[in-house]
């Protein structure tokens, strides 16, 4: 616990990311020397000269211990990335974020979300699309996660509510600031049924850089992302496309050819994203049309050391199970009880005969 007050510290200082957060860290024997260390040992550490310069600089002006009296008085919790309830999704993108800050909880079934994201000016068509596909993905105990904005964030994080599903906000700012302002009741419900969630330490404010950052936590935490309306110079769209280079699927709604809101989402479906007219095309792309079976299974019947051991052989291209006993060297009736198992729990599908693909991995980098 000492050690958490210099991960916040270290999280005020410009340009510390993930990758110096694991220098300092590893080279240093922990955050704690890492923040008492000289500039000399921070170069030691592998530290470019701006970072030390940036570290010696700001280092004077920051109290780890009033900067967690404050994150406690405001009920925020930090996670680092080290943290068992760090979520596991996101750190398979490149540019995790080394500290979240917290409010409500975030929850094991969470790691089944969606990210739902489109323009601030919906239509009445939009509105409506989104109204319905999110409460029936939240009645399928897909937790959804946007970005509390005007428009189809904000009508996504309602109508996951007035499910009675979870849903997850990403700030921009900190997490004492709710931007916009008119969302704070929203934002109240969301804590309440979900959680409140950023990279920002409290007091930071919304700058229009950090909506980009943002999205990239939004679609990293998400199995895929679904996108409602959205014209061509939509944010959304740049969450799109992080959610693609993050190896995540893309969703778009499709729309008339004539609405500048339905140009954007029209041209993802033309780039190949999945067209959805209905929740099922989403649990169906991702072998989640059994999702609240399935959850039930993995709370009730956790992987065991079998199933971990054939994860490793098992890729998003289907392989034949003849293929994964001779990788394994697992006997093919062990082999076929654990897939028969590991199938019903949404781990793995069946592509055709004996063909098995593993469903979603959560790989470390």
């Amino acid at each position: 616990m000492d050690a958490l007050k210099y991960w916040v510290a270290f999280n005020l200082i410009p340009g510390i990311g993930r990758a110096k957060f694991a220098l300092l860290d590893s080279r240093l024997g922990g955050m704690e020397n890492a923040w008492k260390a000289s500039a000399g040992d921070l170069k030691a550490a592998g530290l470019d000269e701006r970072s030390v310069e940036a570290i010696i600089s700001h280092r004077p002006a920051i109290s780890p211990d009033a900067e967690m009296e404050k994150i406690e008085r405001l009920n925020i919790v930090p996670y680092t990335c080290n943290d068992p309830r760090y979520p596991s999704r996101l750190k398979e993108i490149y540019d995790y974020p080394p500290v979240l800050y917290v409010r409500g909880s975030l929850n094991k079934e969470d790691e089944w979300s969606i990210a739902v994201v489109g323009t601030r000016r919906p239509s009445i068509y939009g509105r409506q699309v989104a109204e319905e596909l999110t409460a029936d993905l939240a009645r399928n105990r897909i937790c959804i996660v946007s970005g509390l904005a005007r428009g189809i964030d904000s009508i996504a994080h309602r109508a996951a509510l007035q499910a009675g599903g979870r849903t997850v906000a990403i700030f921009a700012c900190g997490l004492d600031i709710v931007y916009p302002a008119e969302n704070a009741r929203l934002a109240k419900e969301i804590m309440e049924n979900g959680a409140l969630v950023s990279e920002y330490h409290p007091g930071v404010k919304p700058r229009p850089e950090h909506f980009p950052r943002r999205n990239r936590i939004m679609s990293g935490l998400s199995l895929g992302v679904l996108v409602v309306e959205a014209n061509e110079q939509s944010g959304a769209l740049i969450t799109a496309h992080l959610a693609l280079e993050q190896n995540r699927e893309v969703f778009a709604v499709p729309g008339s050819i004539l609405s500048p809101t339905s140009r954007g989402t029209n041209n993802l479906i033309q780039e190949g994203a999945k067209l959805v007219s209905n929740y099922t095309d989403v649990l169906e792309e991702l072998n989640l049309s059994m999702a609240a079976e399935q959850l039930e299974m993995k709370e009730m019947l956790p992987a065991d050391e079998k199933e971990e051991a054939l994860l490793k052989y098992l890729t998003p291209e289907p392989k034949y199970i003849d293929e994964i006993c001779r990788e394994s060297r697992l006997p093919v009736a062990e082999v076929s009880g654990s897939l028969a198992m590991m199938e019903l729990k949404g781990m793995v599908k069946q592509v055709g005969a004996m063909h098995f693909a593993v469903v979603r991995r959560n790989t470390r980098k």
